[in-house]
C-alpha cells in the first residue's frame, strides 16, 4: 500500500527553481515570480536570498536590472519580444497570455494568442496546452470545441 500511496505523485520539471533546483510550492505564481528578462520563475525564497546578499534590484536568475522590467510596458516588450524570436517558448506562452488578455499595453487579440499558443505547443510549452486547453473549452473568443479543450489538458496533463 505504501508504494500506491507514493505513485503518482511527480511533477514534471518546469515545477522547480532554475536557482536552487526546489520544487516550487503550489500554487505557483503565489510562491514564484516569473522575470520577464530571461523567463524563468524563481522561487521567493531565492529571490530573498538574492537580496539579503545585496543583489537589489536584479534578477537573481540572469542579473538584469529590474529597471529594465519595472512599468515601462514599452522595455518589458521588447524583452518578451527578444525571447520570442529566439524561438523561447516560455516567452511565446507568455506572449500569448498578454494578447489574449490585452495587458503590456497590447491591443487583445484573442485569434493573435490562439497562434502563438498553438507555436508554444509545437515547441514543447505545456503551459500552452493548457492555456489553449482553457480558451477553446470555455470557448471565450475563439469558437468553443469541449473535446479540443479536453484534449488539450490532456496533453498537458501527460
Amino acid at each position: 500500500s505504501e508504494r500506491l500511496l507514493n505513485e503518482g505523485h511527480e511533477r514534471w520539471e518546469g515545477d522547480r527553481c532554475p536557482i536552487c533546483f526546489l520544487f516550487i510550492g503550489l500554487p505557483i505564481h503565489k510562491h514564484s515570480r516569473m522575470n520577464a528578462c530571461c523567463m524563468k520563475l524563481v522561487c521567493k525564497g531565492c529571490g530573498l536570498t538574492a537580496r539579503q546578499r545585496g543583489i537589489y534590484g536584479r534578477c537573481p536568475f540572469c542579473r538584469t536590472p529590474h529597471r529594465l522590467t519595472r512599468h515601462p510596458n514599452s522595455q518589458l516588450s521588447t524583452m518578451i519580444q527578444k525571447r520570442v524570436s529566439k524561438g523561447d517558448a516560455e516567452a511565446i506562452n507568455h506572449l500569448g497570455q498578454m494578447y489574449y488578455f490585452g495587458k503590456l499595453g497590447l491591443a487583445k487579440d484573442v485569434p493573435r494568442a490562439i497562434e502563438l499558443w498553438t507555436e508554444a505547443v509545437e515547441l514543447g510549452s505545456v503551459d500552452a496546452h493548457s492555456n489553449l486547453g482553457a480558451a477553446y473549452y470555455i470557448g471565450k473568443g475563439v469558437e468553443e470545441d469541449k473535446p479540443r479543450g479536453i484534449r488539450h489538458w490532456q496533453e498537458a496533463a501527460m
